[in-house]
């Protein structure tokens, strides 16, 4: 079918007299030179001059459409409408940019953006499309949304790393403090209990580059030749939103860096307070074996959070509490969605504090951690085997026999059912090993696919305490997307100097706490990942043609077609005020009756 002569474009920016409002910006409608285009102003008050100062930035054109020739009309490119457009309307629901402005001193550079807009621009960045700072312009200038009405150019990797050497870590742990106060309060967060834990993320910066954040550590990648940045991070039961965090270097423990956040973990309790109108709200801290102390314990008391926490299986009231729970009729359902968990409770003393000890069954633990049994245990026989032929040809001494026996069964509970034997002296030693598959059954029965949680919640239900401590997944939820091909990935890192690699890290974890309150919002099922994909598929496709009259070529930003969860998106995140013709492709088929 062959089209000829000239058809109006049907997707067009609509004529609008009405102005719409928003958090700090103001769109409007104004003629230029005889053409009608959309204005986005703010107003920020400028500390040095002691006054307001307004800014401006045409947002398009909002003239009816062109009358067009499809023969000479073509695609020149698209903006991003809908990720970036739903990240800037909860960073405006939060006052993201006040927030942080108000902590940091309105630092920044004169006449360009204030550390509050950089660290938003670069969360913003990281959650839609990672890339480095020298890239954060080109990233700005690409998408409809405005969250500053300052040219994109002003979004510069200098400015950025001149504004991070200005920044202390007091002030950004005071900007945490109220950005968290205030999501929780907008989005209704259930903050009485806190899951913590920590992880770090590898960096290529030199060795002979002077720096107190980047260490070499006990990295979680297993790269022992790079050093690593570490992050601890406070999050949210519902909703995986990270409330609080801190950068440390990455050859400080687990203790220390929670040790570390309890004038935070003060602040914040206070603050949640304070916006609950509560005088002092139980708030349980949950968090892994790696970060039990006794001396901790009683310093989270202090601070006025509560503890929950699962105990290394080597603890002596963990093993007490295991061989309880491996009598017949100890372990028993729970009730309600836990009716396929069986527990059993027991109150004793962790060194001299009364405690509430429950041993929780899973079998999803059970079948993983056998899986990796037989993989260890397949290595270890090759090993075993290799070192029975090296005692037989005399060509292995006792004592480097007996070191290479604790390194080959020091993973995966082997040590507990592979039995060994070493004999002889030191140049002529001997060795026999076996399976002992009753020591097995007997570890599987009573050990395996079971954790030990331990708590001063005595009034809590078994389900309770149980429901609580699984939501420590958010947290590690949260790290698999800052790292390698996440949501929000951490790196890779062109950062060197510690300022940048602080207000870089300040950065993601924002874009994780962004991410996360536009799930909260939508609703979705949908992981983060399938939903920030959905979301960047609303895209203006930019198209220019020939109207054969005077002047320069028209472009016009025309909308794409949008499917059920997109169209609940462009109504949660009022995306249409940036793009009018969104509205165009929001309208439903009339209902046939038959």
């Amino acid at each position: 079918m062959r089209c000829s002569g000239a058809v109006k474009y049907a997707a067009t920016l609509p004529f609008r007299t009405k102005s719409c409002y928003m958090k700090d910006m103001h769109v409007f409608e104004r003629d230029v030179n005889g053409r009608r285009y959309r204005i986005a102003a703010q107003s920020v008050w400028d500390p040095v001059r002691g006054r307001s100062v307004a800014r401006q930035t045409v947002l398009g054109p909002a003239t009816s459409a062109p009358v067009a020739d499809l023969a000479a009309t073509r695609t020149v490119g698209t903006q991003a409408v809908g990720d970036v457009g739903a990240l800037i309307w909860v960073a405006e629901q939060l006052d993201l940019i006040g927030h942080i402005d108000r902590a940091c001193g309105n630092l920044g550079a004169k006449g360009g953006p204030s550390v509050g807009e950089l660290a938003v621009a670069v969360a913003v960045q990281r959650a839609c499309s990672p890339g480095p700072k020298r890239d954060l312009a080109e990233f700005l200038e690409g998408a409809v949304p405005r969250l500053s009405c300052l040219p994109s150019s002003a979004f510069s990797g200098q400015a950025y790393h001149r504004v991070a050497r200005q920044v202390t870590d007091e002030q950004l742990e005071q900007a945490q403090i109220a950005i968290a106060k205030a999501a929780v309060a907008r989005f209704e967060l259930s903050a009485d209990v806190l899951a913590f834990d920590t992880t770090n993320f590898d960096t290529h910066i030199a060795t002979v580059t002077p720096g107190e954040l980047a260490r070499r550590g006990h990295a979680k990648s297993k790269r022992s030749d790079l050093r690593v940045v570490g992050l601890g991070v406070l999050v949210s039961e519902t909703g995986h939103v990270p409330l609080l965090y801190r950068t440390y270097s990455g050859n400080s423990s687990d203790q220390a860096v929670l040790t570390a956040c309890l004038d935070g973990l003060r602040a914040l309790h206070q603050s949640l307070d304070d916006g609950e109108c509560r005088e002092r709200a139980q708030r349980t801290l949950v968090r892994d074996g790696g970060f039990w102390s006794p001396q901790l314990e009683l310093d989270l008391d202090v601070v006025g959070y509560h503890s929950l926490i699962s105990l290394p299986l080597g603890h002596a009231a963990a093993e007490q509490a295991l061989q309880m729970a491996a009598r017949r009729g100890a372990m028993k359902p729970l009730t309600g969605k836990l009716a396929r968990v069986r527990a059993a409770r027991v109150q004793a003393k962790v060194g001299n504090l009364d405690r509430t000890l429950v041993v929780v069954e899973s079998q999803e633990l059970l079948e993983g951690q056998k899986r990796g049994i037989a993989v260890a245990l397949r290595k270890a026989k090759v090993e075993l085997s290799k070192l029975d032929r090296l005692v037989k040809t005399k060509r292995i001494t006792r004592s480097s026999l007996e070191q290479r026996i604790r390194k080959t069964l020091a993973r995966e509970h082997l040590s507990r059912f592979v039995v060994t034997e070493i004999g002889g002296d030191d140049k002529q030693p001997t060795l026999r090993w076996h399976v002992d598959a009753a020591l097995r059954r007997q570890m599987e029965k009573t050990r395996l696919g079971r954790r030990v949680l331990c708590t001063d919640h005595h009034l809590w239900t078994t389900g309770r305490i149980v429901q609580a401590f699984r939501g420590q997944w958010n947290v590690e939820e949260l790290f698999r997307r800052a790292k390698k091909g996440g949501v929000v990935p951490w790196g890779p890192s062109h950062q060197w100097a510690d300022g940048s690699i602080r207000l870089h890290t300040f950065a993601t974890v924002l874009g994780l706490m962004l991410v996360s309150l536009a799930r909260i919002t939508l609703g979705t099922g949908d992981s983060a990942l399938a939903m920030m994909g959905d979301l960047a598929d609303i895209r203006a496709t930019l198209v220019r043609t020939t109207t054969r009259g005077p002047g320069r070529r028209a472009t016009v930003m025309i909308a794409p077609e949008l499917n059920t969860s997109q169209r609940r998106a462009v109504k949660a995140f009022e995306l249409d005020r940036w793009l009018p013709t969104l509205l165009s492709c929001m309208t439903t088929r009339p209902v046939r009756h038959d």
